[in-house]
């Protein structure tokens, strides 16, 4: 049986900084779970706390949240490409989290298309994504959306005691 949802998408505030930071460790836990099997979920992976999101939303890019009734169910962060040697017309997808129970209802499409269309004003062409090779449905949602990996662009990097390979994803912004 599946449900029905209604939810919105509008930019972030403030106030949404803590239900942020819970939605992102709840998703990271699960993500890692399925991931990592039997490995304990770094603490580092879950240091982004309300503070953090907080000064993301006030003074680092733009976010958006997601909402069902009064819950955030999904946020979604971007801006330019972090990434060294791009240039200023690539944007970068560096947040995009869907609260487990909301998996499958069209959340995360409607977080990406906000994301787009935010990218597409500040004068952005193409996107990219770092994912974890191990995260299968983040893998296959972004290359439903259209985006594609670069080969040559594996990197490890420590999370915590643990080590994850990571691609980045790019496709051009229509």
């Amino acid at each position: 049986m599946s449900t029905t949802t209604t939810f919105t998408v509008r930019p972030a505030t403030l106030r949404d900084a803590k239900s942020i930071a819970e939605l992102h460790n709840a998703t990271v836990c699960e993500a890692f779970k399925s991931a990592v099997p039997n490995a304990p979920v770094p603490v580092a992976a879950l240091e982004k706390t309300p503070a953090y999101w907080r000064e993301a939303i006030e003074y680092q890019s733009p976010a958006h949240v997601a909402v069902d009734g009064e819950k955030i169910v999904g946020f979604v962060g971007f801006d330019r490409s972090r990434d060294k040697g791009t240039p200023q017309t690539m944007g970068e997808l560096w947040a995009i989290y869907v609260a487990p129970d909301h998996w499958g209802q069209g959340v995360g499409l409607a977080l990406w298309d906000a994301a787009r269309e935010g990218l597409q004003e500040e004068g952005c062409t193409h996107v990219t994504i770092w994912i974890a090779l191990s995260n299968d449905r983040a893998l296959r949602f972004h290359e439903l959306a259209g985006f594609k990996r670069e080969p040559n662009s594996a990197k490890t990097v420590p999370v915590g005691t643990v080590r994850v390979e990571e691609i980045r994803l790019k496709r051009i912004l229509s």
